[in-house]
């Protein structure tokens, strides 16, 4: 009779304390489930995300190549802005966005691109490398669309550019030529040279050699 009064008395204490701290459970048990499915469903929600804007971003690319359509420019500016809108941190509407400026650029449209590229430029800040190309593709549309001084202040800054330094310099050789500064071209040009990771460029030379500096300089 001990060990049954023993068992019921355990009985008894185990459902005391399930009365007592029963709830409490259920709920610290229901908010962890809600934690770990709540998880997993923002995880599936993003690899959703990243597959939809892959997506998206393959049809730019096939839009953007074949450019004997008539109509590829229209379904490149669409989709860029589509990636723009809803996939908005996504990697893949930078990289759009680099396209439709490419795109913008072959059809005279230098502001358009220039506009283009400023998002992108502001999408990438984390992304270093990712930052250098988009700000010197930046650098070449405020050039071409004749923002000169823009164009200056897009190169000059770049932070930790290591190799593009050179693709800078001659850059803003150009810049400076094009307003008229022919020493300071020239300067830029003969820094270029030097920063150059790949040897001597053919065109790099052809414009120091219009300035009248030669190979052996």
């Amino acid at each position: 009779m001990a060990e049954l009064r023993t068992e019921e008395e355990q009985v008894q204490a185990i459902k005391d304390w399930w009365k007592k701290n029963g709830s409490s459970l259920l709920i610290g048990i229901g908010a962890a489930l809600a934690i770990v499915f709540g998880w997993q469903a923002w995880q599936n929600h993003e690899a959703q995300q990243r597959t939809e804007a892959a997506n998206q971003f393959a049809n730019l690319l096939n839009a953007f190549s074949d450019q004997a359509d008539e109509t590829s420019g229209e379904t490149v500016a669409f989709v860029a802005q589509t990636l723009r809108d809803d996939y908005t941190d996504s990697a893949y509407a930078v990289y759009g966005n680099l396209l439709l400026a490419r795109q913008q650029l072959m059809d005279g449209e230098s502001e358009a691109a220039v506009e283009s590229l400023e998002w992108a430029l502001e999408k990438s800040s984390e992304q270093q490398a990712l930052t250098l190309v988009v700000r010197s593709r930046l650098a070449r549309a405020q050039f071409d669309a004749g923002q000169y001084d823009e164009a200056l202040a897009t190169i000059d800054e770049a932070a930790d550019a290591d190799s593009f330094n050179a693709i800078f310099s001659e850059l803003r050789g150009d810049i400076l030529l094009a307003q008229g500064d022919r020493d300071g071209a020239r300067e830029a040009y003969l820094a270029a040279r030097e920063q150059s990771q790949q040897g001597r460029s053919g065109i790099l030379e052809l414009k120091l050699s219009d300035l009248g500096v030669g190979e052996d300089a």
